[in-house]
């Protein structure tokens, strides 16, 4: 037993893939809505879509934003959604390198923190460490953990770190 197709129905996406189709754009429109003024404006949006996403703060009522979210959806079936979806995959990637940035840094805290011999190697990444207000913050984290205190000087120190690395 085989099923035809019609003939005008052929190569035409059914009505369950326009609506998910769609929805995938309202999303996307959700995502853009969602970034800030610079981040947005790295993006290729067409001035239609740039006033629906400044509408979408003067609207207040549920079912009226649930409508312009449609709205938007709708819009974005003109916008080029590739060069869209790269920028977030930079956006994506520039996240993922700045945590991975963090985690270094994270994890100089801990080797200063824990090791005597970690001060040199450090030294020599960062030169233009305060090298004082360095040893100061370490001593003073070191006894924090051994009396069981908050680790107020380990966030110093972190903050010291992450200053120094310039980030």
């Amino acid at each position: 037993m085989s099923f035809e197709v019609p003939d005008d129905q052929e190569g035409r996406p059914s009505k369950t893939q326009r609506k998910q189709e769609m929805q995938a754009l309202q999303a996307l429109g959700e995502k853009i809505i969602a970034l800030s003024d610079a981040q947005r404006a790295r993006l290729p949006l067409s001035e239609d879509m740039l006033a629906a996403v400044e509408e979408t703060s003067r609207i207040r009522s549920h079912e009226g934003r649930r409508r312009h979210m449609q709205y938007v959806g709708k819009v974005m079936r003109r916008e080029d959604i590739e060069g869209i979806r790269a920028v977030f995959d930079e956006f994506e990637q520039e996240k993922l390198r700045r945590d991975h940035a963090f985690h270094r840094l994270e994890k100089w805290r801990d080797r200063l923190i824990d090791d005597d011999e970690a001060l040199e190697p450090f030294i020599a990444d960062y030169p233009d460490v305060d090298r004082q207000t360095l040893r100061q913050l370490i001593r003073n984290a070191r006894s924090e953990r051994q009396r069981g205190k908050p680790p107020t000087n380990a966030r110093k120190l972190f903050k010291l770190i992450r200053d120094t690395a310039g980030m």
